[in-house]
């Protein structure tokens, strides 16, 4: 199965986590390659970086190597849509992401949509929880867990600036927990 690589490695400070790549994005090579994904305008705007990033390979090593963020999925599988994927896909998904995480210890796994931190902790834990977009009870070892809204175009419940919002919350959380100061 063709799928997006992982951009995984020891001292991240975060863990980017989406439901599962899309099609346009394995064929693409990077991350959130879709045009009408708001990720790659919600970063830009975001105080998550200094200067603009420009959707790419080249945007994925930067952020890997310069920002220390990582990215993989909950579900490996390419799909249109997340409502394509199966219990099955999940059984498989959650555990081994828990495992590469555990293994890797960033310090924040970034969970892009509340379904998707849903669906990890139900396939993890069998626990059905609340969430809503923010930091998290639960760790995953050492990581802390931060949850942002999906940034699909099909997730209109929350706008650009929305998005915006909870990745500048995400900053503030990165550096509470960078000193020490850690909201649990």
């Amino acid at each position: 199965m063709k799928t997006l690589p992982d951009y995984l490695d020891h001292n991240l400070r975060i863990v980017s986590i989406g439901l599962n790549p899309s099609p346009v994005s394995v064929e693409a090579g990077y991350y959130f390659a879709n045009p009408r994904n708001r990720f790659w305008d919600a970063l830009n705007r975001s105080r998550l970086v200094d200067d603009k990033v420009t959707p790419g390979e080249e945007a994925m090593q930067l952020l890997f190597n310069q920002y220390q963020v990582g990215f993989t999925d909950l579900v490996k599988k390419p799909t249109p849509m997340g409502n394509a994927l199966r219990a099955v896909d999940f059984r498989e998904g959650a555990p081994a992401l828990r495992n590469k995480l555990l293994h890797y210890q960033p310090a924040i796994a970034w969970f892009h949509g509340i379904t998707t931190y849903k669906k990890y902790m139900k396939y993890t834990e069998g626990r059905d929880i609340q969430v809503k977009p923010g930091p998290q009870k639960n760790a995953i070892g050492k990581t802390q867990v931060f949850v942002t809204p999906n940034p699909s175009p099909a997730n209109a419940k929350f706008s650009l600036d929305d998005l915006v919002h909870y990745y500048n919350e995400l900053v503030g959380f990165r550096m509470r927990e960078a000193f020490g100061l850690g909201t649990h």
